[in-house]
């Protein structure tokens, strides 16, 4: 702690004897009552003493030439630091009753005449003295009670942070604990289905319906496998800003119908009352991420919507915004969940959504969408019973004209027989196989390779039209393998056919760039790959 210093008396007298002689008297005393003793010639002198120091008591000469005592009081106490010294006038005259009346105006507290006593003098000034020095304790102990208290106070505020933090984290970790045990539970519904049909297709005795059946379960759970690990990566690349827009013109009200008459045509919405009421609208979006929005939020509705619910979907404009809302009649939300539906994990781990199924993370890849197309989603509920609406937001921009779409051709390059010859270049060894055994039933001729280097030299001796090409192969890759057939005039012509489990735009313009012509994200549908071989076969070689 830093050493106090000790209280100072100043002595203001313009005779240097009777000065000498006040000082002396006080100084005989000062070790013992523990102060130090300052001296001033004249009023000026006095005050530029006041302002370099404080002191416990002045002792002032009344009769000073130029500016006398109760002057130099006067300006000593209009200034804020000095108004509450003590001044304690010294006089060799006894002073009639105005002149005490002016020296208490002026600040004095007590009279000393001359000469001096000195038993008196050192009574007075022990007093002042002592005051001070228990003013000093005081300032002291409350400057410590202040920093005490602020240190308390910021110790509080870190144990009450630490806390919150502590309880957040749990929060999380038991969400996530609860997320990952959800996680296994719906992927070991659909693995143990198909692993089931699987196993009855092999059963003899089996028959033909029963195999009829365990076909489809196992195309409808791998789909359904696909829909998880598609959202499970969608909702990573966004949370990690890694999905890039591929930014386009377009009217979300024909988006949206082109959303709802996919619904209506599979019969998912055939139990409930599906309504639209769909205003032209445009903005600067990506299709396929608008559309993933629209499927999501009608989806949450007919989840949570018992069957014979109304279902209301609407797209209008307002001010600067082009807006959707899908409102149903079903559930509806709590009000304690209702500021967390769009929350990472807090669905999943709601009774609600274990209830109805699936990970509860369409809402958080909504609004990351939402967000990445600069707009903004919003839910409302009356509490549980009384339904819900969300509501999508996005920028409008000005109307667009729709680009012509040529009409498509029909069949492939060479129809039926002469269906294209297929080069698979692919590692993994069931995949291979399958897909091989498809195309072939669907007509084509299919030859396969195991890695990169194998396939270059497949493709080179057996010329196909089209290579369906495995990015992760071993030795080089499928970028490598694109760039090796495109290098060579003998293989240059070849159609080629990205198979990949990187959907990012990125990895969609590092395969465009590698010299392939389309781009296919593993699992891959044998329709869509029927479509992708014969448009790939219809349109001129990329160089």
């Amino acid at each position: 702690m830093p050493k106090t210093e000790k209280p100072k008396i100043l002595v203001v007298n313009d005779d240097a004897n009777s000065l000498f002689a006040l000082t002396s008297l006080l100084t005989q005393w000062a070790e013992q009552e523990a102060y130090e003793v300052l001296a001033a010639r004249s009023g000026q002198d006095a005050l530029r003493q006041v302002l370099m120091h404080d002191f416990a008591v002045i002792l002032l000469d009344v009769n000073m030439p130029g500016m006398d005592g109760f002057e130099t009081a006067e300006a000593i106490h209009q200034r804020a630091r000095s108004a509450n010294i003590p001044i304690i006038f010294i006089t060799a005259f006894l002073a009639d009753e105005l002149d005490r009346l002016k020296a208490y105006q002026r600040g004095a507290v007590d009279f000393l005449f001359t000469p001096v006593i000195p038993q008196v003098l050192h009574a007075k000034v022990a007093v002042f003295v002592a005051l001070a020095t228990k003013n000093e304790e005081l300032k002291r102990q409350a400057r410590q009670l202040s920093q005490r208290t602020t240190e308390l106070t910021a110790t509080n505020e870190r144990l009450t942070r630490e806390i919150e933090e502590r309880e957040s984290a749990e929060r999380q970790n038991h969400a996530k604990d609860e997320f990952l045990a959800m996680l296994g539970h719906e992927l070991r519904n659909p693995l143990s289905a198909i692993s089931s049909a699987a196993s009855l297709i092999g059963l003899p005795g089996v028959s033909a319906d029963g195999v009829g059946r365990a076909r489809k379960i196992i195309q409808r759970q791998s789909q359904h496998l696909g829909s998880i690990v598609d959202d499970l990566l969608d909702l990573s690349r966004a949370m990690s800003g890694k999905i890039l827009l591929n930014r386009a013109p377009l009217d979300l009200a024909a988006l949206v119908a082109q959303t709802l008459e996919t619904y209506r045509a599979t019969g998912r919405s055939a139990d409930y009352e599906l309504v639209n009421d769909l205003d032209p609208g445009w903005v600067d979006g990506d299709a396929t991420r608008l559309e993933q929005i629209a499927s999501n939020l009608i989806d949450n509705a007919l989840k949570y919507t018992p069957a014979g619910g109304r279902i209301e979907v609407r797209t209008w404009t307002e001010n600067d915004d082009v807006v959707l809302s899908v409102r149903d009649t079903g559930v509806g939300i709590a009000a304690d969940l209702l500021p967390h539906v769009f929350d990472v994990f807090v669905q999943g781990s709601s009774t609600l959504d274990r209830a109805q199924g699936g990970l509860g993370i369409g809402l958080s890849l909504v609004r990351r969408l939402a967000e990445l197309h600069g707009g903004d989603i919003a839910a409302d509920s009356k509490g549980p019973g009384g339904g819900s609406t969300f509501t999508l937001r996005l920028p409008r921009i000005e109307h667009q004209a729709a680009p012509a779409v040529p009409p498509a051709e029909s069949g492939g390059a060479h129809g039926g027989a002469g269906r294209p010859n297929i080069l698979l270049i692919e590692d993994n060894d069931d995949g291979r196989e399958m897909m091989t055994m498809m195309l072939s039933c669907y007509g084509y001729e299919v030859h396969s390779a195991a890695d990169g280097h194998e396939g270059v030299a497949a493709a080179a001796r057996l010329r196909p039209d089209v290579a369906l090409v495995d990015i992760g192969l071993p030795g080089i890759d499928g970028y490598e393998v694109a760039r090796r057939l495109r290098a060579d005039p003998a293989t240059s012509g070849i159609r080629l056919i990205a198979l990949t489990g990187y959907g990012l735009a990125e990895d969609l313009r590092r395969v465009m760039d590698a010299g392939f012509d389309r781009h296919l994200v593993k699992p891959v549908d044998i329709d869509q790959l029927t479509e992708a071989i014969g448009g790939c076969v219809r349109v001129p070689v990329r160089q």
